[in-house]
């Protein structure tokens, strides 16, 4: 299984959180900072696309890990309530291709 760790006390706001995600998980320049982006990056970890520094192999994952999740929730509940709601709809997509579920949250 592949992971990536947030650190949920280095991320304060929406342009915080962005500019981690795009750090830890390699998007490209071309990066929107939006939540629509980031679905858009994530929808093609199986794929050659370059849209993320992963490529999940068929049944592998992706172990996205929020460090102290405590502190982020504390400060911007809404980003953890929207991340989760997108692995969801993330994970149905790949589904609806047929595919296994590519995204795991934990929270830590």
């Amino acid at each position: 299984m592949a992971v990536v760790h947030l650190n949920g006390a280095n991320i304060t706001d929406w342009p915080s959180f962005h500019s981690a995600c795009k750090a830890a998980f390699g998007f490209p320049d071309f990066y929107g900072d939006n939540m629509d982006a980031w679905v858009d990056c994530m929808s093609y970890l199986r794929d050659e696309d370059g849209m993320t520094k992963f490529r999940l192999k068929p049944a592998e994952k992706l172990q996205i890990i929020v460090d102290h999740a405590d502190i982020l929730q504390k400060k911007a509940p809404d980003i953890l309530e929207d991340v989760a709601f997108c692995i969801e709809a993330i994970n149905e997509r790949y589904a609806d291709y047929g595919e296994n579920p590519a995204l795991e949250l934990k929270l830590a």
